[in-house]
This record gives structure tokens, sequence and C-alpha cells, in this order.
């Protein structure tokens, strides 16, 4: 292995590590019927490590109609340099993708599962892993002091990231269920959410809310998920949202919108257990209240946190001295410093 292959994979870790074992499918959707006919459907039972799996539950690149698709070549070419690659690193965790990884350790012996990388940073460096991150958008922290006025378990925090975009239609809808939930939220907005215009909320929904609820452009998100008051959060199912609500057991309503988000998302919701699925493309106010509604004080609400909780341990026995994501990251550093020697 050499320090270039380590920096090139830890750039991986956007591509979720399933793109490995389930490439070109396009040749299936020769044109948009695909859409309506049933066939999305249809149970796929031959990729490795993955059981149950339909054509719906894998990411939107490899359902496009054209063959010639930007991104279906470069996740290609990256699938390749993956397979002349001495090791491979995932920031991942071994009981959360055991399967998975079971499956890919046998096409890539050197294979380093070294997450959630933020509790493994607490742990191995005595810098702390707030100290060295980085952003996108300017972080606004005033919404802790917010939260810290809240009850605990109170709150459903709002973010889908920092590259999503969505339709009027749809931040509208998303608007008015959480305003017909009469929960409390926090709701990071950012100012090119909304395509092609800026995202304005109806006027009586701010007003209707201003008293519980707060919009922000940003946030300090690994803090937020750690508040007390936070109670649920409303994601895209981004892979660095996903492990850091595991890392703080915060339950998920899953709100997709492309590529590894679905996949994600499907995990989340049915193998992992810690969270409740809406349809982006079409979501409606009342699946929006109804979610929110079922994860802040459902029965089943009371079960996705239980989960959550129960992941959260997994992950930090897996950072903890002795664990597989800090054994990992023992065995990369003697596999660099020997090559270097």
């Amino acid at each position: 292995m050499t320090n270039d292959h380590a920096i090139f994979f830890f750039t991986l870790i956007l591509i979720h590590i399933k793109y490995l074992c389930c490439f070109s499918l396009w040749s299936c959707f020769s044109d948009a019927s695909y859409l309506t006919n049933g066939h999305l459907d249809t149970v796929i039972d031959w990729i490795p490590g993955m059981k149950d799996i339909t054509l719906r539950d894998l990411p939107d690149i490899y359902r496009t109609t054209d063959p010639n698709d930007i991104l279906l070549d470069f996740v290609a070419e990256q699938t390749e340099a993956t397979s002349r690659a001495s090791a491979v690193i995932l920031q991942t965790f071994d009981a959360l993708e055991h399967d998975v990884l079971e499956a890919l350790s046998t096409m890539f012996p050197k294979l380093y599962t070294i997450g959630p990388l933020d509790l493994l940073l607490d742990q191995t460096s005595e810098t702390k892993s707030d100290s060295i991150k980085c952003n996108l958008w300017k972080e606004d922290s005033e919404c802790l002091k917010w939260l810290d006025s809240q009850q605990p378990n109170s709150v459903l925090y709002v973010n889908f990231g920092s590259v999503i975009v969505m339709t009027r239609q749809q931040l509208v809808e998303l608007a008015w269920g959480l305003s017909n939930s009469k929960r409390k939220f926090l709701w990071v907005i950012r100012s090119d959410l909304v395509e092609g215009e800026a995202p304005i909320l109806p006027p009586e929904i701010v007003e209707e809310t201003k008293d519980r609820a707060l919009l922000v452009g940003w946030c300090p998100q690994e803090q937020v998920l750690k508040h007390p008051a936070v109670a649920g959060f409303l994601t895209h199912c981004g892979w660095s949202s996903t492990l850091e609500s595991i890392t703080n057991g915060v339950p998920l309503i899953c709100c997709p919108f492309f590529n590894d988000q679905f996949l994600i998302c499907r995990y989340i919701c049915r193998e992992w257990n810690f969270g409740i699925d809406i349809d982006s493309e079409n979501v409606t106010r009342d699946e929006v209240e109804k979610a929110v509604n079922e994860l802040l004080e459902g029965e089943k609400g009371k079960e996705l946190k239980k989960n959550a909780i129960e992941w959260k341990k997994k992950a930090q026995e897996a950072t903890s001295t002795g664990g597989s994501s800090f054994l990992n990251l023992e065995k990369l550093v003697n596999e660099l410093l020997l090559f270097k020697s």
C-alpha cells in the first residue's frame, strides 16, 4: 500500500460500498416504462452480501436509460481502480454492514473499516474531531442556544445536506407537514435548497410556527445531534449524516433524493430498524405529519429510538480500544510504516 492509495480510497467514502457489488444495470432500463410497469419491484438475488434487494432499492444511477451517463462512467472508473488497489479503506464498522463486508473481503483481502471516524478520532487523537471539520457552508452556532431552551427529546432536526436541491412543491409540502405536526423543529434551509428560486416558506407557516421552530442557513450538525433536546432527524440519508445519527443514537425520518441515499434508506428502515421512510419525489404534508408524530411520540418511534441507541453502543464498541475499527486503524498504520521502511 502507498500513501496515495490511502488518500485516494478515502475519497471513495462517498461512493457507498455496495456500489462495488452491483455495477452496470443500465441495460435493464432501455426506456422510462420501467417506472410504471412494476419492473422496479424485481428482486435481485445475485449481489453478494445483500438479501431481498429490489431494483427500486438500488442507487438511481443504475436505473439510467443512458449507457453513456457521465456519473455511471465515473463509478465504473473508480470501481476498476479499486480492483487494482493494494487495500480499500471504508468509513463504516463491521457490525453495521457485516454481510456486505464479508462478501467484499473475499475480493479485497486488505479491507480496512475505520468508522465512525468521529468516534475513532476521539479515541486515538488528543485533537478533538470538531476542530478538524470542514464544511461547504458557514455554520450558525446560535441554534445551540435555542436548543438549550427546549425540553429534552422535544425537537425534530431537519437537514437535507450540502447539495440536495428540491422543487418548490416539495419544500411547501415538507413545511406544511412540519407545521401540522405541531412539533418543535430546527430546520436547516440553505439559500440554494430550492431549484431556481429562493427557499421562502409560505408566510402563514412562518407565523404559525414562530414560537416552536427555528430556521437557519447551516449549523454544526454533530453538536446538534448530540444535544439532549433533539429527538429525531429528518434527513436525505447521506452516508455522513447516517453515521453521525448512529454515533449519537438519533432515530431518523428518511427522505432520500438520489443515488446511494435510496439504498442507505432501505438499510436504515428494514435492516438496521431505526428509521421511517417517506417518498421524497411525491412527498405530501399528510405523510410528513404522520411520520413526525410517529417518530416523536408513537410506539414505533420508541422502538426506533431503542434501536438507535443499540447501534450507538455498537459503534462505540467498534471504535474503543480493541474494537474492530480501532484495530483496523492500527493495522493500516502498521502497513504504511512497513511500506515506508
